[in-house]
C-alpha cells in the first residue's frame, strides 16, 4: 500500500509573489491545499487569480490574529490597528486576557472574506502562527467550524505531534515541541467534537537555511501514517512580501526544490504520494 502525506502551503493572499509561486505548484500537482490569508489587502485580487484552480486543491482560511491589521476594529487587541507579535498575543491567551467577542467577530470577518470572494465555505481552518490552537481563540474556531464547515465536511489543522517523534527528527526540536504541546488541548477537543483533523503535524523548522530544503524535506515526509499534513512556505520574493514579513528568501528556496524533479523523485524512492487530507 503506499503512503501518503498532504502539503499545505500557509499564507496564500499575503503577497503577490507567494500567490504565484502557490498557484504553480497547484497547478503542477505539487500542493494540495493552502490556507489564504484573507485579512490581507491582496486577499480579493489573489482570490480571483485562485478561482480557476478550484478542485485541483483545497483552500482553506489561514485565521490571522498576529503582525498584521485586522479587518474590523479591534480595540482590545490591536487598538491602533495593528495585531500583537505571537509571543504577546499567547501570553494573552494563556492568561485569558482576551475578549472572546472581539476574537470571534474578526474571525467571522476574516472566513466572510472568503465566502464572499470563492463563493463558498472554506475547506479547512488554520491560523497563522498557529493561532486557532490557542485558548479563547479555539473555542470561536469550533463554534465557526460548527456552523459553517460542517456541512460540508471541512477539516481542522491539528499542530499536535507525539514530542517523541519531533526529537526523532531532530529538527528545531524545541520550537515544534512547543507549538505541539499548545495543541495538545486542541487535538482533545477536535476528537471529542468528532472535527475531522490531520493525525500528525509536521514541517516546523527554523527558516534559516543551515539544513539544505531537500533534506528537511526528507525527513519531513518519511514513514508517513494516515493523514499526515506537511506545512510549507512557497513563495517569490516582492516589494510587497518585503513590506510586511521578515520571512522571504527561504520561500523561494522552498517554492523551487517542491517546483522541482528533486521533489518527486524524493517521494518517489521512498513510495510516497501526495494526496488531499
Amino acid at each position: 500500500m503506499t503512503a501518503s502525506i498532504t502539503l499545505c502551503a500557509d499564507d496564500y493572499g499575503l503577497a503577490p509573489g507567494l500567490g504565484r509561486a502557490i498557484r504553480a505548484l497547484i497547478a503542477a500537482g505539487r500542493l494540495q491545499a493552502t490556507g489564504c490569508m484573507t485579512a490581507s489587502r491582496f486577499w480579493p485580487d489573489e482570490a480571483a487569480l485562485l478561482k480557476p484552480l478550484e478542485g485541483k486543491a483545497q483552500f482553506g482560511v489561514h485565521l490571522m490574529l498576529t503582525d498584521h491589521a485586522p479587518i474590523g476594529e479591534m480595540p482590545d487587541l490591536a487598538p491602533d490597528g495593528r495585531l500583537p507579535g505571537i509571543g504577546a498575543l499567547v501570553k494573552r491567551s494563556l492568561l485569558r486576557r482576551l475578549d472572546a467577542a472581539e476574537i470571534k467577530a474578526e474571525l467571522e470577518r476574516q472566513v466572510e472574506a472568503f465566502e464572499a470572494a470563492m463563493g463558498r465555505p472554506p475547506d479547512f481552518l488554520d491560523g497563522h502562527h498557529h493561532v486557532h490552537q490557542l485558548p479563547i481563540i479555539r473555542d470561536a474556531v469550533l463554534d465557526i467550524w460548527r456552523r459553517r464547515l460542517k456541512p460540508g465536511g471541512g477539516w481542522v489543522r491539528s499542530c499536535w505531534e507525539n514530542p517523541v517523534a519531533i526529537l526523532g527528527r531532530g529538527i528545531d526540536p524545541v520550537r515544534a515541541t512547543i507549538i505541539a504541546l499548545l495543541g495538545l488541548r486542541f487535538r482533545r477537543m477536535l476528537k471529542t467534537a468528532g472535527i475531522p483533523h490531520n493525525r500528525s503535524f509536521r514541517g516546523v523548522y527554523d527558516f534559516s537555511g543551515k539544513v539544505p530544503y531537500a533534506e528537511l524535506f526528507r525527513v519531513f515526509t518519511d514513514a508517513p501514517g494516515p493523514a499526515t499534513l506537511v506545512m510549507c512556505h512557497p513563495g517569490l520574493v516582492d516589494e510587497a512580501l518585503k513590506a510586511c514579513e521578515w520571512l522571504t528568501g527561504q520561500r523561494e528556496v522552498e517554492y523551487r526544490f517542491l517546483a522541482s524533479d528533486d521533489c518527486l523523485e524524493s517521494l518517489d524512492r521512498r513510495g510516497i504520494a501526495l494526496a488531499s487530507l
